[in-house]
């Protein structure tokens, strides 16, 4: 006989709400339930194996990518899930790379940047043609870099010059730096960023906290992805 399953039934098992089981079966996690005769939903073992999927597909891949996961299993579109499954892993790669590079690239400043001036009394600030002789770069170069983003120079209140304030200068010795390295103006603004918000040993440790965030991404989208083959295997749906 076929044992069927209650809201609650398959909420206990997973630890949550029965309107959150039902809210999963809207949203296209779960199997359409059939309805017995007092219209009652009738859950099977499928679903409860569905509902568990979902929960793994979640933590690994977040809600939208896991419930289009589900919906093109339940389809029969296995080709499309696949699709949803390695776009995700390609944008974990390439984060990767990204924050490696950033990595290698804090650390080529750290072995070459000259250390930081000290500051005595009031803020110094700096006209693009003593920054330009200061730092060696072309005035040009450093309007360019400006464009892109890469520093942000206050304005003189009273004629609009550029004005350069220490960090500034710094931020640009940086671009100069990972310029000449080769790295290219979003590697650059990568690392800017990173260095406008603490030394570069902080930026260094943030991006390696980074990576350890990806690398543990990587492990629950393994693990997500293995239970959602023993559901693809469990369901009969391989030939999908």
């Amino acid at each position: 006989m076929q044992k069927f399953f209650r809201p609650i039934d398959l909420a206990r098992v997973v630890g949550m709400s029965t309107q959150a089981v039902r809210n999963y079966e809207q949203l296209g996690f779960l199997p359409v339930a059939e309805r017995g005769p007092q219209g009652y939903r009738l859950y099977e073992s499928a679903h409860l194996s569905a509902l568990q999927t979902a929960r793994a597909l979640i933590d690994g891949f977040g809600w939208e990518r896991a419930r289009q996961i589900m919906e093109c299993i339940h389809h029969g579109n296995l080709s499309t899930a696949f699709v949803v499954i390695d776009t995700y892993h390609a944008i974990i790669h390439q984060s990767r790379l990204e924050v490696e590079e950033t990595l290698t690239a804090i650390q080529v400043i750290t072995d070459a940047l000259p250390p930081a001036m000290e500051r005595n009394g009031k803020r110094k600030q700096f006209h693009i043609g003593e920054v330009a002789s200061r730092t060696g770069v072309r005035v040009s170069a450093i309007r360019f870099w400006e464009e892109q983003g890469l520093i942000q120079p206050a304005r003189d209140k009273g004629n609009s010059y550029r004005l350069y304030d220490e960090q500034q200068v710094r931020l640009l010795q940086v671009a100069t730096l990972l310029r000449k390295a080769g790295y290219g103006i979003q590697a650059t603004r990568t690392v800017l960023t990173q260095l406008a918000q603490g030394t570069p040993e902080q930026a260094m440790m943030a991006a390696e906290n980074r990576l350890k965030e990806l690398i543990e991404t990587s492990r629950r989208c393994v693990k997500a992805t293995a239970a959602m083959w023993a559901y693809i295997e469990g369901q009969g749906k391989l030939n999908a």
